[in-house]
């Protein structure tokens, strides 16, 4: 078991998820899981215990019309996609669709391939082309962004016109790996890059008028905004 979270006993990681996340987790789930597992970027899925957290969210809120940037092999994609109700959509962007495809197998035996609308693109011109239709500002009751790291402040700035007031917008590794609270010169030269986007994000968001937030520290840490106006 990799101790992809900020605990830092691996110990009480694995009570957490043995205890509270894997009973509950549907069956799919650990299927794609187990897929993601064995890829040689398995690091980039959403972790288990924030995808418990956004199950909550989407129930607490109702989401129906969903938007995902950032989809992988697709755990966070399908969480959803089994999480809305029937007739519920969901918009995923991601530049690369060979990694979709590791994971399509497991959402069309769970018979959910019909609520998602996968785009291959590039985030920023994803997000433009749906920013050119009116009817889609102000629309959607969640997004979840879980892309580049570096992009993050410009992702915010499209989908915080494209949430609803009182929508959810989630973003994915805003503590990177722990990084975030290290002196530069201890943070690996693999992460810094990242660290740096992510440091600017984060002020950037605590600043942000427009949203209500709070950072939890599920995975690599994720960070709920509620748009106010």
């Amino acid at each position: 078991m990799e101790n992809k979270g900020l605990l830092q006993s691996d110990e009480l990681y694995k009570y957490i998820l043995e205890t509270n996340v894997y009973p509950q987790e549907p069956e799919p789930l650990k299927e794609i899981r187990a897929l993601t597992a064995s890829h040689r970027l398995f690091f980039m899925g959403t972790s288990p215990d924030a995808g418990q957290m956004i199950e909550m969210l989407l129930k607490l809120t109702g989401a129906k019309k969903t938007l995902e940037l950032g989809v992988y092999t697709g755990y966070s994609l399908l969480l959803t996609a089994l999480t809305i109700p029937e007739d519920g959509k969901i918009i995923a962007i991601d530049v690369n669709r060979e990694y979709y495809e590791i994971g399509r197998p497991v959402i069309e035996k769970a018979g959910v391939e019909h609520k998602i609308d996968f785009i291959e693109s590039e985030g920023i011109p994803a997000l433009d082309k749906l920013l050119e239709n009116p009817d889609n500002k102000g629309s959607f009751d969640y997004v979840y962004v879980d892309a580049d790291k570096i992009n993050y402040v410009n992702y915010h700035e499209k989908v915080v016109k494209l949430v609803k007031v009182n929508g959810i917008i989630v973003y994915d590794n805003t503590l990177w790996y722990g990084s975030v609270a290290k002196s530069e010169d201890l943070v690996p030269e693999v992460l810094k890059q990242g660290r740096t986007s992510v440091l600017q994000f984060n002020k950037a968001l605590a600043t942000d008028p427009r949203v209500k937030i709070s950072t939890a520290p599920l995975g690599d840490g994720i960070t709920i905004c509620r748009r106010l106006y």
